[in-house]
């Protein structure tokens, strides 16, 4: 099979990218430029792409038997009014995912943060317990796993079933740690299980539908629902209608582990939930979170019972996106001691908190685009570093409408100083002009509620500014869901010159 992806470089339609060319697909791809990690990881795994749009370049080496049509396919993008003028058969890449990922059994990992990190550390679980899942995440791991995984041959998915359940809870065939029967004997996934990360953001510019729409979730785990994306989801009415809607795709006799944020602004009445969280009310109850520069600490206390967890990633929030794993990990069958030694060994994903460098100041990077994830992260490093706290931030296009003003009153009340870089251009749709703000607009929001905001759009002087005003002990966190042009890069070489 022949299989073109329009919009290659993005994490997700990479990672699948490599998933098919790892089953010995012809894989290609385009797209309107190229970076690492994303280039670097393509060429490492041999899968051809170019950049710009060249239908003549699409069909070199044969017509696609399928093309992938990512977000960035706009309605003049040559390639796309190729494949419609020839009939070619086309997916988004949630369709992709939905034909040939999901399994009896999927596990949706969503919510408005911590959904990459929870499905990435869910797969690195179920991975280490025997379970050899399909599954796919919007990251790179810092552990040896791809970011999404294919069955050895892939076709069309069979209808979701469902395990044999006890007392209303789905119960996983018998498995022993160290055993060596893995539940899919091929040695690749196919099996009974899939882990997808379950993204709220619009199927494709002509399905505003979420992602995780298609997922056919039997297996619920949602971190947060806290309002993003004012693009697609105008209020916040509209926001959390779109996870209650996935709540509701679960099954009756399914597994729907919620945390005690989203259970807040969810109707769970219908339905049993297991929930999680720092309340003494939840079923399993996260306590005495420690942090510091090397990691998280913290219990869980289930059922009468305490289990001590330690982590090498970073982050208050890590320990609660932990819990929601463990949760989901022990309510299909895992032993508590499997988990932890399981969570143990889990490194991350990377621009989730990522230390960069560590020298005479440190510098982080993370994909924190909304003011609620910049708050999270900042918290976060307030409790463990004394030193001044730097934050350049640029938000995604949700967090660039007008109506997301008020979600940036005090959120970065932990940072000491907060930088606007030059914003990424985005596109804007005819009369639509108005509805997005620019650097100097984002600078007056903030300082509204923090007294030293800058915005700074040439990125040399960025960088020198970063240099000349941080000592020893400081922190530089970069925010966004961009790149930052080279800026961390660059940082970094400047600070380790003599």
């Amino acid at each position: 099979m022949n299989i073109h992806f329009i919009g290659i470089c993005g994490v997700a339609m990479s990672a699948l990218a490599i998933a098919f060319k790892k089953v010995n697909w012809k894989v290609t791809g385009s797209d309107a430029g190229f970076f690492p990690p994303v280039s670097t990881n393509l060429e490492k795994n041999q899968v051809d792409f170019y950049p710009g749009w060249h239908p003549d370049m699409m069909i070199k080496d044969g017509v696609p038997d399928l093309v992938v049509v990512g977000n960035v396919a706009s309605s003049t993008n040559p390639e796309w009014l190729y494949v419609k003028e020839h009939n070619l058969p086309y997916l988004s890449y949630p369709e992709l995912i939905a034909k040939y990922l999901i399994s009896p059994n999927s596990i949706v990992c969503a919510g408005t943060y911590g959904k990459t990190t929870s499905a990435a550390l869910m797969t690195w679980i179920l991975k280490e317990n025997g379970y050899n899942p399909n599954y796919m995440f919007g990251g790179v791991a810092l552990n040896d796993m791809d970011s999404a995984f294919l069955p050895a041959h892939p076709s069309a998915s069979p209808p979701a079933r469902h395990l044999p359940s006890y007392e209303g809870r789905i119960i996983s065939p018998p498995y022993t740690r160290g055993s060596g029967r893995e539940r899919d004997v091929s040695g690749r996934g196919g099996g009974e299980w899939s882990v997808l990360e379950g993204d709220e953001y619009k199927t494709g510019r002509s399905d505003p539908r979420p992602k995780f729409v298609h997922y056919s979730p039997t297996h619920l785990l949602l971190t947060s629902v806290v309002w993003d994306h004012a693009d697609v989801y105008p209020t916040e009415e509209s926001y959390v209608q779109a996870f209650q809607n996935l709540y509701d795709l679960v099954p009756s006799d399914g597994v729907r582990v919620i945390s005690e944020k989203a259970i807040k602004v969810i109707d769970t009445k219908e339905k049993p939930v297991v929930s999680y969280g720092a309340d003494k009310a939840n079923e399993y109850q996260l306590a005495n979170v420690r942090q510091s520069k090397i990691g998280v600490a913290f219990d869980i206390v289930h059922d009468g019972k305490t289990y001590h967890l330690q982590t090498q990633t970073l982050g208050a929030f890590m320990a609660d996106n932990i819990t929601g794993c463990f949760a989901l990990a022990h309510q299909i069958g895992l032993k508590p001691d499997d988990i932890i030694q399981s969570v143990a060994g889990f490194l991350g994903t990377r621009r989730r908190l990522e230390k960069r460098y560590a020298g005479k100041i440190t510098v982080f990077d993370d994909i924190a685009h909304s003011p609620s994830k910049a708050e999270a992260i900042l918290n976060s490093l307030r409790t463990v570093y004394e030193g001044k706290i730097v934050a350049v931030f640029e938000p995604n296009t949700g967090n660039r409408e007008k109506q997301s003003a008020p979600g940036y009153d005090n959120a970065f009340a932990a940072a000491n100083e907060v930088i606007i870089p030059r914003l990424t251009k985005i596109k804007i749709s005819p009369g639509d002009g108005e509805r997005s703000v620019d650097g100097p607009d984002l600078k007056k929001i903030i300082e509204k509620t923090h007294p030293r905001v800058y915005c700074i759009e040439d990125d040399e002087a960025l960088i020198l500014h970063l240099l000349n005003t941080t000592k020893k002990d400081d922190v530089v966190v970069f925010l966004g869901s961009h790149g930052f042009r080279g800026m961390i890069e660059t940082l970094i070489a400047q600070l380790q010159l003599p």
